[in-house]
């Protein structure tokens, strides 16, 4: 990764997306397959994995995956020889307010979303290749705290703070936190149309370009940090401006 041209830059690369059998994951799967690499994706659901490599041809393979569990984290990198760029979107967590939630619920964006990409990195580190990219996903809250979600909102903190910390630690790989807004795709798809719609709206309200964002903003995102060769360390909104305002 040598230069700044995407369409040579991932050309023959490993590319393992963790999270990548549907939603943002899977459209940089997409998007990375365009640019001549090869994907390995990762996740719980094996019906899901195997339909979304099938979909993406024979340069996709995939194997099951549970971020939580340390052993099963190593197997899956064990599978794989070299890895080129690293993205993780997988987690499952509780968001509410202290009032509401309990030290258990309150815990779990730390639990599976921090400490899920924290063991995905450290399995990786003997499979990285010295010019690799790793992208942490984190989330707009992390800068403009919503009303009743303090746990949340600091453990995107947090995860930003990783990505500047293994930046130092890890250089010359590079490593980066992309942190999205509310982004209409296969997440809110799949919750109620009344909640939905509030929950899109009040973002539009909130943020300077008034619209959630796509899946396809974010993973534009996400290949750019893959192959800008000069940034590491950063935090890239793709937020609409919501933190802006």
């Amino acid at each position: 990764m040598t230069s700044y041209d995407p369409s040579s830059l991932l050309a023959d690369r490993t590319i393992v997306l963790i999270g990548g059998g549907s939603g943002i994951g899977l459209e940089v799967a997409r998007r990375a397959i365009a640019l001549g690499a090869s994907v390995v994706l990762g996740g719980r659901t094996a019906a899901r994995l195997d339909a979304a490599a099938a979909s993406l041809g024979e340069r996709a393979t995939w194997a099951t995956v549970d971020t939580g569990d340390e052993a099963s984290v190593a197997a899956f990198f064990e599978r794989i020889p070299a890895v080129d760029a690293l993205f993780t979107t997988a987690a499952d967590y509780v968001v509410g307010s202290m009032r509401d939630l309990d030290a258990d619920q309150a815990s779990s964006p730390f639990a599976s979303k921090f400490w899920g990409q924290y063991r995905v990195v450290r399995a990786a580190l003997d499979r990285l290749t010295p010019d690799a990219s790793i992208v942490l996903m984190s989330g707009a809250a992390s800068v403009r705290p919503p009303a009743a979600a303090p746990a949340y909102v600091a453990a995107n903190a947090a995860i930003e703070g990783l990505a500047r910390g293994l930046a130092v630690e890890l250089a010359p790989v590079r490593v980066n936190a992309v942190s999205p807004g509310t982004i209409d795709g296969n997440l809110w798809a799949h919750r109620d149309d009344a909640v939905r719609e509030a929950a899109f709206a009040q973002f539009s309200a909130d943020t300077v370009l008034h619209r959630p964002g796509t899946e396809q903003e974010v993973a534009g995102a996400v290949i750019h940090l893959f192959t800008n060769g000069y940034t590491t360390g950063s935090t890239l909104y793709v937020d609409g401006g919501y933190s802006l305002r």
